[in-house]
């Protein structure tokens, strides 16, 4: 061994100090006893942090059932028609409802497969060997992605509720599915280059690329099934009777707290309103049937459908980032090339602004009743079975005996707490000062992950690993807005903030 590869090397005499001060201190002997037993993160929650985080919210939004991307990377659409199918719930008084997102998960990997297949096409004179090109070919059609292809997708194909498309086998668990679909897009990326350098023209390969675009259809409608052109809907509006009652409820107390309650014998009545204003006298007889009024479209098209139910344009929102780095300053508009899923639609953007802006506007959103896509490192300091996300509550510093001491900056600079996953703000609790102090998160994890489903996160784990929310416009400052129109700063496709959600 030369001197160089010694100084290299882990040496026996520090082995022997480092075993020997492990074993003089008890609290690493209880530590391992704990970790070994249980679990890293099991053997870290601190029961004082979990206390520190109760499940109440003094904003909070009423969704439907909780939703399950199961074993597959569609967070990220999740999420986004989680958004949308609260705006649709609210608007048409519907008790519960949920979209298809198999459907946007077929056309995904289509248009997914159909911009690989172009981006090949633009990129024909870079080595394979290139960054460019390694990162075009990395994944061609996997299961991530962001707020802004979902726009794509719905502008182009428009939504379906889950009855007309319901969950399969390969979108439950997408692995298999996606493993040969990838296989063979990079087949028909070697035979384009090939016939490049064989000195086909564009227009040939184009034409090939439309021939190898039916393989992909195929491949998709068989694992997939193919997706509804026109369908049926149908659903009855939600049952008043318990907001009745409890104007009933409401209607006895005042009168009670005025000395008058016999002036108002509402108590234990449906209809409240009718009690109030000197009632509906009718005695119809109660029935077995469902009365409810219903809802009713027969052979409707995905784009009609969104366009006449869903009460918001997806195109109404913005990516706000809060990514604290040198090379990305704020109050700037950015693009990520070859970051589109739908080739015509264009690439990714986002505005990069401060904490202060970037937290205020999702107060201004929450506050007035709209949720809020969001995404975040999901693995870091997360009890993510229990449903908690923060630093005081998964206590790993006190575990190792080792402070974690990077910020956010370092966590985007060198890659360790990038984005991973996106999920939903339902609520969040304001203080006696009205600062928040922590958040309600809607996931798509199934009802047995966390509580119901449902997520608690302190405001310093926001501040901390929240690097995006999808904002509509009308809650963005001036100043923010006003960059909206501004050039952005173009970046490569290896440079972005996050990878694609999953």
């Amino acid at each position: 061994m030369t001197a160089n590869a010694s100084a290299r090397a882990i040496k026996p005499e520090l082995l022997r100090t480092y075993t020997e001060d492990f074993n003089k201190d008890r609290a690493n002997l209880i530590a391992a006893d704990a970790a070994v037993s249980a679990g890293v993160l099991k053997a870290a929650t601190d029961y004082r942090g979990v206390r520190a985080l109760p499940r109440d919210f003094s904003i909070e939004l009423k969704q439907g059932s909780i939703t399950n991307q199961e074993r597959s990377g569609r967070c990220w659409m999740f999420a986004s028609l989680n958004t949308l199918r609260y705006e649709l719930m609210h608007r048409w008084n519907l008790e519960d409802f949920e979209f298809s997102e198999t459907y946007l998960f077929f056309w995904d990997a289509m248009e997914k497969s159909n911009t690989y297949l172009e981006n090949v096409l633009r990129t024909l004179d870079e080595a394979t060997d290139s960054r460019l090109f390694e990162a075009i070919n990395e994944s061609p059609a996997d299961d991530g992605g962001w707020w802004q292809m979902f726009a794509a997708l719905v502008n182009k194909y428009g939504l379906v509720p889950k009855s007309a498309y319901p969950e399969s086998e390969n979108s439950r668990n997408s692995d298999d599915f996606k493993q040969y679909l990838n296989s063979k897009l990079r087949e028909f990326a070697a035979e384009l280059r090939r016939r490049s350098a064989a000195g086909a023209s564009e227009d040939e390969l184009r034409a090939l690329k439309d021939e190898y675009m039916g393989t992909v259809y195929r491949i998709c409608a068989v694992a997939l099934g193919e997706p509804p052109e026109k369908f049926d809907f149908f659903a009855r509006t939600k049952d008043d009777d318990e907001d009745k009652k409890g104007e009933a409820r409401k209607c006895k107390a005042e009168a009670d707290a005025d000395g008058k309650a016999e002036s108002c014998k509402c108590e234990g009545k449906s209809d409240a309103k009718a009690c109030k204003c000197d009632k509906d006298k009718s005695d119809k007889p109660k029935t077995g049937k469902d009365e409810r009024p219903q809802i009713r479209e027969i052979g409707i098209t995905p784009l009609e459908f969104y366009k006449k139910y869903v009460p918001v344009d997806v195109n109404d929102f913005v990516t706000l980032a809060n990514a604290p780095l040198k090379n990305r300053p704020f109050n700037q508009r950015y693009h990520i090339r070859f970051s589109a899923n739908v080739a015509e639609a264009g690439d990714m953007e986002f505005v990069n602004v401060p904490l202060d802006v970037f937290k205020k506007a999702a107060l201004d959103q929450l506050t007035a009743g709209h949720p809020i896509w969001f995404a975040c490192d999901c693995t870091q300091f997360a009890l993510r079975k229990d449903g908690f996300f923060d630093q005081s509550v998964v206590r790993v510093d006190q575990l190792f005996g080792t402070e974690f001491t990077g910020d956010k900056a370092h966590g985007l600079e060198y890659g360790d707490s990038p984005s991973n996953h996106a999920m939903t703000f339902t609520g969040v609790n304001l203080d006696e000062d009205g600062k928040p102090n922590r958040w309600k998160v809607e996931n798509s994890w199934g009802k047995d992950a966390g509580k119901d489903g449902y997520y608690v996160m302190s405001d310093a784990w926001f501040d901390r690993y929240v690097t995006e929310l999808i904002i509509r416009k009308e809650y963005l400052d001036d100043a923010t807005r006003a960059l909206l129109t501004t050039e952005p700063v173009e970046l490569d496709p290896w440079q972005p903030l996050t990878r694609r959600c999953r």
